[in-house]
């Protein structure tokens, strides 16, 4: 069994979906936090100067989802063939395409342009939603193929994030999407993982 070993700020963001993942694989990580004054001093040591980084046995390898890729390959959660898996690579992109306008609008520090980035993400946000929820309720409760599969935990697990960026319950109008939250959140080695996880709100 390999050993695992995630480093990450103290927060779940990226680091979240890794961790469902190695939590559904009903694996033992290192789930190893440092503080933001620590960071350049780790940041040297990774592979491109970012985090997450994971170590598999000794092997340090960065790119959330990459990661997420290889994991959900192991725990057959990467889709039934190569359509599904394409699919799923599709659904997770559309997903960071969600962050990275809730993020770009979040991290802004001048005031006028981060105005203008909120009225970006106000628009465009909802009509990916739209479109996630109609592609759930398509799909027989979840993303792709009426299976469980990395996109629906890589979603959950980045919820509280976006949530927190966007200063709102992104999905509440959305049933489907509220729907496809509580099923993965009752997977029984999520709902461990989430009861035993430290407390951030993000």
């Amino acid at each position: 069994m390999p050993s695992y070993k995630l480093t990450y700020f103290p927060v779940q963001a990226l680091g979240e979906p890794i961790r469902f993942l190695l939590s559904y694989g009903n694996v033992e990580f290192v789930d190893e936090r440092f503080n933001e004054e620590d960071w350049p001093k780790i940041k040297p040591t990774t592979p491109y100067g970012q985090v997450p980084v994971l170590e598999v046995d000794g092997k340090k390898i960065a790119q959330s989802t990459a990661i997420s890729r290889y994991l959900a390959k192991q725990y057959g959660l990467a889709g039934k063939n190569d359509w599904e898996s394409l699919e799923i690579d599709a659904t997770v992109d559309t997903i960071h395409d969600v962050r990275a306008k809730i993020a770009a609008y979040s991290y802004e520090k001048n005031e006028t342009a981060k105005q203008e980035k909120l009225k970006i993400a106000k628009e465009v946000v909802p009509d990916y939603l739209k479109r996630l929820d109609d592609q759930v309720q398509k799909n027989g409760g979840y993303f792709v193929g009426g299976a469980l599969t990395w996109a629906d935990l890589t979603f959950v697990a980045i919820l509280d994030y976006l949530n927190y960026m966007m200063k709102e319950n992104i999905i509440e109008k959305y049933e489907n999407l509220k729907q496809l939250k509580q099923k993965v959140e009752e997977v029984p080695a999520i709902k461990s993982w989430i009861e035993k996880r430290p407390s951030t709100d993000h």
